[in-house]
């Protein structure tokens, strides 16, 4: 009984909450990043050097991506709460019917906060490592990728919202 007893303290020790963990897997030293060419939705041509100064959550992906149209309301939030000049939400569409399929998105679900941008699908994948969608990528005010994450995420959670202002306070 006292070894139950023993060991089931040392697992509750050594358990971390959920809550505890960052959502984006940091990484131990920021990484160079390459940009694909962005457009916004005023039609100028963009990299990500457009951004430097300020933290972006640089975020891939497609109206066609199931997981990616359920996060995009989170996004909105997210952008809505920290947006600003150390902050910005980088919604990066690689739809290939351009400009007018995300128009049409972010008026069906709503989406006020988020600005227009978009890239040709195989340069931004390959530019960014993506490997599925949705990817999300945490770039410092340098511009150098400080985390990632690949599948969906509730971006305006208390835990991202702790986890990006840590990043932003570093910059």
């Amino acid at each position: 009984m006292k070894r139950r007893g023993f060991l089931g303290g040392a697992l509750a020790l050594g358990a971390t909450p959920a809550a505890a963990r960052p959502v984006m897997a940091e990484h131990n030293a920021p990484l160079p990043m390459l940009s694909p060419p962005i457009t916004d939705g005023r039609g100028r041509d963009l990299t990500l050097a457009d951004f430097r100064g300020r933290t972006v959550l640089l975020n891939i992906w497609a109206t066609w991506c199931a997981p990616c149209r359920d996060e995009m309301p989170t996004l909105d939030r997210l952008q809505a709460k920290l947006g600003g000049p150390e902050f910005h939400v980088l919604a990066l569409s690689i739809d290939r019917g351009g400009f007018d399929t995300v128009r049409a998105f972010y008026s069906d679900i709503g989406i006020q906060h988020l600005a227009l941008y978009a890239s040709d699908q195989l340069r931004a994948m390959m530019a960014l490592g993506v490997v599925g969608l949705p990817t999300t990528l945490l770039v410092s005010a340098e511009g150098r990728e400080v985390a990632r994450k690949v599948g969906p995420a509730d971006w305006d959670s208390p835990a991202v919202i702790s986890q990006i202002k840590h990043v932003v306070s570093k910059g």
